[in-house]
């Protein structure tokens, strides 16, 4: 029987509780074996932003993660260096799968929406299988805009309504530079790190979805 394995990037600078919740939301939705959290190493769309280091981003993953047996950290981007391309990733786990196994790439309606500043859109649609985790009421994403520029881009997205928690990487670095609280924004061990190596005091990174591939 084929089993299907979810992929979901971003540059996690923190990861927080909304991505986990739509991911694992996601995952029991479709049924997927395991999901790997992908790090960016350089967000494309990012270069002329502070982002936290690979490592450090890629750690706050693991942490986040850790007890759920259905996630995994995935290094591929950080291995490879440079320019984080969503579809060349994506080749490149492709390759590694076993015989029985299928890749699904999961994304937000951001993302989605902002598909035709990746590299090279077209393929990856061609190429790969999309699961848009949207809000349960599916008003979140404005597809007249998408299927504008990719015509059929709709029959061929899965569409599944996921928990959306309103909380973003922007909002987390900016109260830790303030010095309030970000508890129930990240998981314990991730708000842990982010004491320990005193990431986003006094300085602001880029936003955390992914938003150019």
């Amino acid at each position: 029987m084929t089993e299907t394995v979810g992929v979901f990037g971003g540059t996690f600078d923190p990861i927080h509780v909304g991505h986990l919740a739509a991911v694992d939301d996601a995952a029991s939705l479709l049924g997927l074996s395991r999901v790997l959290f992908v790090p960016n190493h350089v967000p494309p769309h990012k270069r002329d932003r502070s982002v936290t280091s690979p490592d450090e981003r890629a750690e706050m993953v693991r942490l986040a993660i850790a007890g759920n047996p259905r996630f995994e950290l995935s290094t591929v981007e950080l291995e490879r260096g440079g320019a984080s391309f969503t579809l060349d990733t994506l080749r490149h786990l492709r390759r590694e799968l076993v015989p029985d196994e299928r890749l699904v790439f999961l994304l937000g309606c951001d993302a989605l929406g902002a598909l035709h500043t990746w590299h090279q859109p077209e393929r990856l649609i061609q190429e790969f299988d999309m699961v848009l985790m949207d809000r349960p009421t599916g008003e979140a994403l404005e597809w007249e805009t998408v299927e504008s520029r990719f015509p059929g881009i709709r029959a061929r997205v899965r569409t599944v309504h996921v928990a959306q928690l309103e909380i973003s990487g922007d909002d987390i670095r900016r109260r830790v530079a303030d010095g309030r609280p970000v508890r129930y924004l990240v998981t314990p061990a991730v708000a842990e790190y982010i004491v320990e190596r005193g990431l986003y005091r006094g300085r602001l990174a880029g936003d955390d979805a992914r938003g150019s591939g």
